[in-house]
Order: C-alpha cells, then structure tokens, then sequence
C-alpha cells in the first residue's frame, strides 16, 4: 500500500521493482544490518550524554557507509535497470538518473 503523502511520481517509482542478484542483495541487507547496528549505538551515545566530538565521529562513520550502500546500488542501477531501459530505447531514463545523482549529492 502506498501511503497517502506519496506524489504520483513516488508512486509510480515506488510500484517498479529491481532485480539484483541474490548476492548483491544479501551484500547489501549485510551492509544495512551494520548501518542499523551503529545508528542503535549513536542513539545509545546520545542517550548516555557521550561527548558530542565522540558522536558525531560515529555519525561520519555511518554517513560514510550508508554512501557505500548508496554506490553498490547505483552500480547496479547503471549496469542492470539504466543499460536495459537505454537498449529498449527508453531515453527518459537518463533524465530519472540525473534526478537520482542530484538527490545523491546533496548529502
């Protein structure tokens, strides 16, 4: 079910689906696992009145590898999702990877 603060646009992306191969998605729960792992640890810090130098180094880690889910997903997304919709000639799919790099730096 789609939630109702959803545009039509995330709608429409959120129905599609991937198709990585089994090895990259366990890559990748593995990764978000440990990501999970260290935000419960940073709310623990915050909680315990840690030094804020010590947290937010915590916080640069977890930034950092929630970058590197970023790029295995995007990896992917250019060789499998980009390449194959390119090839049935869907050139607005260079449009939607503009917009998804763009999101990806802002950060």
């Amino acid at each position: 079910m789609i939630p109702d603060d959803f545009s039509a646009e995330e709608a429409e992306v959120s129905c599609r689906k991937s198709h990585h191969p089994e090895s990259v998605k366990t890559n990748l729960i593995h990764r978000l696992n440990r990501v999970e792992g260290q935000i419960r640890g940073i709310k623990g810090m915050v909680e315990r009145d840690v030094y804020c130098d010590d947290i937010i180094t915590q916080l640069s880690a977890t930034q950092s590898a929630l970058n590197s889910v970023a790029n295995v997903l995007l990896d992917g997304h250019l060789k499998g999702c980009v390449k194959n919709r390119l090839a049935e000639g869907d050139e607005e799919v260079l449009d939607e990877l503009l917009k998804t790099i763009t999101k990806l730096v802002k950060k």
